[in-house]
Parts: structure tokens; C-alpha cells; sequence
């Protein structure tokens, strides 16, 4: 199905663009305590500034992590597509969802890993109490929902949509 560099790019744009206003709303709908309190403007500025971050993350980062990390467990030779798919699915997961639950902990949270400089030296307090229990909290609320809609919804709609916009699109 993916064919070339062009087609990857393609198929992680597609990807993207239907993952990040599921994450988007769902994040907000947590953080705010239900679908029915998010302010909708606020949610409409954060798409394009997570679309951004989570394109970038996916083509340098998490798509080539994700394969190595798929097929130190799954070969392609031995096992049927399938299987090999949902590895690397998986994986992707594995990499994606803390790399975005980092940047959710910035954008909705208003919380920067900051280290705070003192005479005697930097000290992690405010990055530790702060910052990270509030990171790991939202990794663990997003896996469930990244994993689940990446297996079940996600990555069954962008296959079939990537090949018939491949043949409209011929690229």
C-alpha cells in the first residue's frame, strides 16, 4: 500500500488529520470535565497547532522508531501483513502517545518543564511536583484511547480512504 516516501508522508497527513481533533476534543473534554464544557474556539486554536507538532513528530520521529521497534518482535517475512500492521501500529502508539501527552501538558495544562535557577544551582523542584505527575497522568488517560481508536477506527478508515484518494489523485 505504501509504496514510496511520498506515499508515507501522504498516509501520516491522512492519519493526522483525522487523529488530532479526536485527541484534541477528547483532551479538552477531560481536562474540562466533560465534552459538554469545552470552549470550542479554544479547541478550534489548538487543531492547527497540534496538527503541526504531531505531523512533525510522526514523520521524523515516531514512523521510523516505530518500524524498528515493530520488526525487532515482528518480520514481515514470517508473519501475515496483518499481524505486521498491528505491530507497528502498536508501536507507533507506544512512541506517539507520550510524545503528544508531552505537548498536551504544555498546550492545555499551561505547564513548561522548567528548571529554576537558584545561587546554588538548578533544581528540578517546580519540573518535579508540577510538571511530570501531571505528564504521566495524561499519558496514561490518552494510551487506552490512542490505542483502542488507532487499532478499531483510525488506521482502518485512513486504509481504505488512502487508496481511492491515491487513484483519484494518481500520486
Amino acid at each position: 500500500m505504501i509504496e514510496s516516501k511520498k506515499d508515507g508522508l501522504i498516509y501520516a497527513f491522512i492519519t493526522v488529520i483525522i487523529t488530532v481533533p479526536c485527541f484534541v476534543f477528547y483532551c479538552l473534554s477531560i481536562e474540562k470535565g466533560g465534552i459538554l464544557n469545552i470552549d470550542y474556539k479554544f479547541a478550534l486554536t489548538l487543531i492547527p497547532i497540534e496538527f503541526i507538532l504531531a505531523y512533525l513528530s510522526e514523520i521524523f520521529i515516531g514512523s521510523p522508531l516505530s518500524k524498528k521497534l515493530a520488526f525487532k518482535t515482528v518480520s514481515p517475512k514470517d508473519y501475515k501483513p496483518v499481524i505486521v500492521e498491528t505491530a507497528i501500529i502498536c508501536s507507533t502508539v507506544c512512541i506517539m502517545c507520550p510524545l503528544m501527552s508531552f505537548f498536551a501538558t504544555i498546550l492545555y495544562k499551561g505547564l513548561f518543564p522548567v528548571f529554576v535557577f537558584h545561587q546554588t544551582g538548578i533544581t528540578l523542584n517546580s519540573f518535579l511536583i508540577k510538571f511530570v505527575p501531571n505528564f504521566l497522568q495524561t499519558v496514561v488517560l490518552n494510551f487506552p484511547f490512542a490505542l483502542l481508536g488507532q487499532l478499531f477506527f483510525i488506521q482502518p478508515l485512513v486504509r481504505r480512504i488512502f487508496p481511492k484518494l491515491k487513484k483519484t489523485f494518481k500520486f
